[in-house]
């Protein structure tokens, strides 16, 4: 791994990670929609570029993302936020969503990816890496080989959607 200290990119081979910018933005959208297609869920995505550019590059940025390129051209993308832990009094980094294009998957891109926010976590002392990925995805494989280890005893659970509206509004009686 290769630090370019005058713009900040790191180099994993011939792959290189960059920090995901506001003109970054319709290859973000791109990229999301192609991973929920890939898992099956192209209409759950209804962010547009336009909101990608206000949560992730306004004043207070909600996300932060990397590109990988190869020769130039992305290749895949990870976005990420950061969470905290009481148990380790640390922050930490939540990989929301990380891709690779079909065409260069087992080329060492998702590696480079995770390995530039191990990095980030490093050198801001934060302490782990989290992620979810679906039971059917052969890249379990993959973070196994990385380091992450599947937390057996915890499910997740989210509330959203008419759910959460309807807890919503009996707090409001």
């Amino acid at each position: 791994m290769q630090f370019c200290q005058s713009t900040g990119d790191i180099w994993v081979s011939d792959i290189k990670v960059r920090a995901a910018t506001v003109d970054d933005v319709d290859l973000l959208h791109r990229f999301s929609v192609d991973l929920a297609t890939y898992e099956d869920e192209p209409e759950a995505v209804i962010s547009t570029p336009q909101t990608l550019a206000r949560d992730g590059f306004g004043d207070s940025p909600q996300f932060a993302a990397l590109i990988a390129e190869r020769d130039g051209k992305p290749v895949g993308f990870a976005l990420y936020t950061y969470n905290y832990s009481v148990w380790t009094a640390a922050r930490g980094i939540f990989i929301e969503d990380i891709w690779v294009v079909p065409e260069e998957r087992r080329g060492g891109v998702a590696r480079a990816l995770v390995q530039s926010l191990a990095e980030e976590c490093a050198a801001k002392g934060y302490k782990r890496i989290d992620l979810n990925v679906l039971d059917w995805n052969p890249a379990r494989g993959f973070y196994e080989k990385a380091g992450f280890r599947w937390i057996r005893n915890w499910l997740p659970y989210r509330l959203s959607g008419a759910g959460l509206a309807a807890l919503a509004s009996k707090a409001r009686r």
